[in-house]
């Protein structure tokens, strides 16, 4: 036994002026991916966050440069997981442009179905953990009971429930399955019938709103100067809703309202998610009983070869503007390819709406930034 308190001094990892650095990953249960970030800290306070990437690293589009037009689509399935179709959906629509293929519009409808079940299923995944991470544990549950739903919807139609690889240039690649009408009418009554649960445990929870109000503020000046798109910038009033400033599939034959926020805090981005689920239901709803009869897919030749050039397109995913950038120079094989994902321009901004707030608030922040690490660190 000690016979008086000894007071132990380890300055090695402090600063000149007090300051901490501590590692957060990059395995931490709230990075929700292998993120590794450097903390400086001045007691509790943040002063600076540095972001350090690289660990799952796989030359993703190095890689595509030798697959083929109709291969390199589905790479990016394990970029963004959570936005699958919607990735696909973005490479299609870039072969499909360059090489004037007609597609069917029973093939457009699916596609845009699809793509709103994908977002619904990425905010219900978003939704749970987030909560989990400030603390509540009940709205993953919640979260997962809708989302389980949209997953073996995914499954009777594509064959997998959450890289699908469904879409091929010139429309899908086989047929919807008999019963996907009746579920997916199934699902839009269940989840209005749900959505008020998710009010109540979480939207009106005075905890969660004193964790998340005044949390992580981003002006709109910043988010522009970030590069933020998604429901990141949208939050702080920022339009950028790739669905309604440039049209792609049928989004420009439905209706509905792209979701504004002004206060650019962590809640503010949590309820933009919230009412983006909403009007992804009134976007099906819309196309579910007015789907073409047809063809699922237009026609192609067998081997796809980009005319020689520069080729440019974009997709609204979960997360914000998707965007594909090929240098073709005729072959059967991207001569160069970039891809433009949210997730980075994102995580950029995670330091600035940080610096100055409390430890326990980066929780909040970063949480209502959405990240996928595997989209970012490709």
């Amino acid at each position: 036994m000690y016979n008086q308190t000894e007071i132990i001094k380890d300055t090695s990892e402090l600063g000149a002026d007090g300051e901490l650095v501590i590692n957060m990953g990059p395995q931490h249960p709230a990075t929700h991916g292998v993120l590794h970030l450097v903390v400086t800290l001045n007691g509790e306070t943040i002063k600076k966050i540095e972001p350090h990437l690289g660990y799952i690293h796989r030359s993703i589009e190095k890689m595509c440069e030798s697959l083929t037009y109709r291969q390199f689509i589905y790479v990016t399935s394990r970029m963004d997981y959570l936005s699958s179709h919607i990735n696909n959906l973005g490479c299609a629509l870039l072969v499909e442009k360059g090489m004037q293929i007609e597609v069917p519009d029973r093939a457009k409808y699916v596609r845009v179905i699809l793509s709103e079940l994908t977002r619904i299923a990425s905010h219900e995944l978003w939704l749970g953990a987030m909560a989990m991470d400030l603390g509540a544990f009940t709205p993953f549950f919640y979260a997962f009971r809708e989302r389980e739903m949209i997953t073996d919807i995914m499954e009777d139609t594509c064959g997998a429930r959450l890289t699908m690889n469904y879409i091929v240039p010139g429309g899908l690649m086989y047929d919807l399955h008999p019963d996907f009408q009746k579920k997916v009418k199934a699902f839009i009554t269940q989840f209005k019938s749900k959505v008020t649960e998710y009010e109540d445990l979480v939207t009106n929870n005075i905890i969660f709103q004193s964790r998340t109000k005044g949390v992580g503020i981003l002006s709109a000046e910043d988010a522009i100067s970030y590069g933020c798109t998604g429901p990141v910038a949208r939050a702080s009033g920022v339009s950028c809703d790739i669905r309604k400033i440039y049209p792609y599939e049928v989004y420009d034959k439905v209706a509905f309202d792209e979701v504004l926020e002004t206060a650019g805090d962590s809640f503010a981005r949590y309820m933009v998610r919230v009412k983006e689920m909403n009007q992804s239901i009134r976007i099906i709803e819309q196309l579910i009983d007015n789907i073409p009869e047809g063809d699922f897919v237009g026609k192609t030749k067998n081997v796809l070869k980009l005319p020689k050039g520069e080729f440019y397109t974009r997709v609204e995913t979960a997360r914000g503007e998707f965007g594909v950038y090929v240098v073709s120079e005729g072959g059967t094989t991207p001569h160069r390819i970039k891809f433009r994902s949210p997730g980075f321009s994102n995580l950029s901004v995670l330091n600035h709406i940080s610096v100055g707030s409390k430890i326990g608030d980066l929780m909040a922040s970063m949480g209502t930034l959405d990240l996928v690490i595997p989209d970012i660190d490709r």
